[in-house]
Formats: structure tokens, C-alpha cells, sequence
């Protein structure tokens, strides 16, 4: 493996890099899913599928539901300006042969659902799946799926948009896949050197690991940030949430097995300078065209519209570009005003304040606890750090 060659980082670099990587942490979190709303969306879908199973319908006598994309992955973000979450399904329709019409197939998914008394209510017909409006938490996106002879992965065949034709498609093997890239473990030469030093002070290095891993924490935060880029774009051109997933996924294999990082942002600059690499540029038709392929089954291009419309491939290289950049000032700020306003700008000002809003009652609770430190360059902390000094507690107004 390959030490990244960059200037060293002193200990309190570090220290405040590992800070800001918490942040980081912590915006991923209030962005995610709670663990109600995903029992709840959880126990919907169960419910769901017991429902369509239970057709008398020959299309539907062998039907599986289950999850797929952000949700299943556990990079769903929040979206911007409405409370409901996207979960997408798949309806799996076993021991149906691929010369049924799509369309045929995704009547008789809906017609299913619209003899249920609560499903009719809030159902709604989309392109190429049925959406179930669950107001004010989550909305079910039902796609339905049928084998892929041609796969040896177990792949499955989609509707396209116009319901005319079968494209292949494999969500299960694409979560396997992507599930053990985010185990890969990085291996951190600076934080690792940091962390003795503060050992042999008896004073601990203040580490708090991601919940969910470095990648998916990665790959929410790069959504949001597109989310933000795009909010007030009219045109439809921001790049899909399954291409920064996998670019980004690819991206953070390659870095974690090639090279050795100084610590999280490091590794979290690198994995986003890497993706545009994982882009292939195919001759399609006589021209240069675009391929993000789908590595657990043959045929799913995630960039296929690219290659349709001109507008995209730049759209995604102009987020990227603004991404690397406002990723890069987020790793080298210093000072809270300055870190504050990067992140609103990256993340918006809602998620940025409600954390760092947290951030100062931990502090103010600290204060009262007398658990409260001051560290050099990391500022503020009720982490112990080495050389930090306890922070007397305000008795001014009697607290």
C-alpha cells in the first residue's frame, strides 16, 4: 500500500480534522432515516407484500417484495423542502417468463393494490412503478421485477420508462457488493502515530467512529451536497443518486486497497477527486459516449441518459468540480465561523444549524458538568484531549 505523499499533519491537525469529521458524522445522522420511520416503512412494505401475495391474480401467485436502493443500502438522505422519504421496492414476480409485457405486468401490481381500501386511497401511478403516499414520513415505490435468464448472478429485468421493453437490473447483488466495499477498512498512518502519542500521556485521542461506516457516510453527504448544488436548478439534470453511489463506491475500494491516509478526511477528499476515473467512455454509435456500468449484471448502464442528453455528463462534472472544492475548504478550515459557513454552503443552513446547535448545548452542558475542556485548535470539547485545560463553570446568573 501507498502512503498518500502530502505535508505532514501535526497532532493538533489532526485533532481538529478528526473534530470535523465528527460534524461530518453527525450531518449524515440527522439526514438518515430515524430507526421509527424505518420500522414503520419496514412493517408497510411487509404488509404490502403480504397483500400482493395473496392474489388470486396468475401473474402474482409468486410475488417477493423487497428493499432496494438508498434505503436498503442505508444512504438515504432527507430530501429538501418536504418531509417524505423516497423508499423504493422491488416487486419480484417469480415464474414469469421475460415475453410478458411490462406494461401488462405493472396493471396487474396496480390493480392489486387498488382493491385494497387504504392502498386506493393513497396510491399513485408513476412511469414505471406505483407509489404509496404515506403523508408527512415516507412514500413506497413499487417497481415491479421479473427473472433474467440471461444473468448467472441472479440478475432481474425492470420496466424501462416506457414500459415497452425489459432492462436488466439486480438490486440484491448490488447490496452484497456494495455492502462489503463499505466493511474495507483504511488504514490511518497519522491518526494511528497521534493516538500512541496521547497514549503515553495517559490522555485519550478523541475518536468517535461513524455509525454507519466511512462510505455510506460518504455517500450521504455527497447527496445532500448534490441536493443543495441542484435546489434551485429548473432543469432536470442532476446527477442520479445510484452513479455518485457508485462511483463512490468504486472510488473508496480503490483508494482504501492502493493507499494509507493521514486519517477520515483524508480518505474522504480522496474518494471524491477518484470518482470521475471509474467513468468509462465507450465508442456508442460512431461517438464517445458515457458507461457507469452495473458490475453484478450485464447491460445496466447508470449513464445511459447521458448519452441521451447532452446536458448531463456536464451537469455532473460541474457538481463534482464544486464538490471537490467545498469538500477540500471543509478539510482545511479552521476556526468555527469559517467551518460554519462552509458546511451551510455545502449541506444548507437547517441540518448545519440544528448540529452545530446541538454542538453548543453538548458544550453548555459541559460547562455546567464541569466536563468541559479547551483544547489548542480544536477550541471547545467535553472529549479529553492531550494539553486540554478544564473550562470553570459559568456561576454568573447562579447556574
Amino acid at each position: 500500500m501507498n502512503q498518500m505523499l502530502r505535508q505532514p499533519l501535526t497532532d493538533s491537525d489532526i485533532r481538529r480534522r478528526t473534530q470535523i469529521f465528527t460534524i461530518l458524522d453527525e450531518i449524515g445522522e440527522d439526514l438518515d432515516l430515524t430507526e421509527t420511520q424505518f420500522d414503520r416503512a419496514r412493517q408497510s412494505y411487509g404488509a404490502v407484500g403480504d397483500w400482493l401475495s395473496a392474489s388470486t391474480d396468475p401473474l402474482l401467485v409468486s410475488v417477493m417484495v423487497y428493499l432496494q436502493g438508498s434505503s436498503a443500502l442505508g444512504t438515504a438522505v432527507k430530501p429538501i423542502g418536504r418531509r417524505e422519504f423516497d423508499v423504493d421496492l422491488i416487486c419480484f414476480c417469480a415464474g414469469i417468463a421475460s415475453g410478458i409485457s411490462p406494461a401488462v405486468l405493472k396493471a396487474a401490481v396496480g390493480n392489486r393494490l387498488k382493491e385494497h381500501a387504504t392502498y386506493v386511497r393513497i396510491l399513485e401511478e408513476k412511469k414505471r412503478c406505483w407509489r404509496l403516499n404515506y403523508a408527512g414520513d415516507f412514500h413506497l415505490d413499487l417497481s415491479p421485477t421479473i427473472a433474467n435468464p440471461a444473468c448467472i448472478n441472479r440478475g432481474e429485468l425492470v420496466p424501462d420508462r416506457a414500459l415497452k421493453e425489459w432492462h436488466p437490473t439486480n438490486p440484491k447483488a448490488y447490496k452484497i457488493l456494495f455492502d462489503k466495499r463499505a466493511a474495507l477498512q483504511p488504514t490511518f498512518v497519522g491518526k494511528f502515530i497521534a493516538m500512541q502519542r496521547d497514549e503515553a500521556k495517559v490522555e485519550p485521542f478523541p475518536v468517535r467512529e461513524a455509525v454507519k461506516g466511512i462510505l455510506r457516510r460518504i455517500v450521504q453527504l455527497l447527496k445532500r451536497h448534490r441536493d443543495v448544488f441542484y435546489e434551485n436548478n429548473t432543469q432536470d439534470v442532476a446527477p442520479i443518486s445510484v452513479i455518485i453511489t457508485t462511483l463512490a463506491m468504486q472510488s473508496y475500494a480503490y483508494c482504501v486497497r492502493k493507499h494509507v491516509f493521514q486519517d477520515e478526511m483524508d480518505l474522504l477528499v480522496e474518494t471524491i477527486r477518484m470518482m470521475p476515473h471509474f467513468i468509462d467512455r465507450p465508442i456508442l454509435d460512431g461517438r464517445r459516449g458515457y458507461a457507469i456500468l452495473n458490475e453484478t449484471t450485464n447491460g445496466e448502464n447508470f449513464a445511459d441518459n447521458w448519452n441521451k442528453d447532452e446536458r448531463r455528463a456536464p451537469a455532473f462534472y460541474a457538481w463534482h468540480a464544486q464538490a471537490l472544492s467545498d469538500f477540500e475548504a471543509l478539510r482545511d478550515a479552521v476556526g468555527q465561523d469559517r467551518l460554519s459557513l462552509n458546511m451551510e454552503r455545502s449541506f444548507g443552513s437547517g441540518v448545519t444549524g440544528r448540529v452545530l446547535g446541538n454542538r453548543v448545548n453538548a458544550v453548555s452542558d459541559g460547562r455546567k458538568s464541569g466536563l468541559l475542556s479547551v483544547a489548542p485548535v480544536v477550541g471547545l470539547t467535553t472529549s479529553k484531549v492531550a494539553a486540554s485545560t478544564t473550562v470553570p463553570a459559568n456561576t454568573f446568573f447562579g447556574d
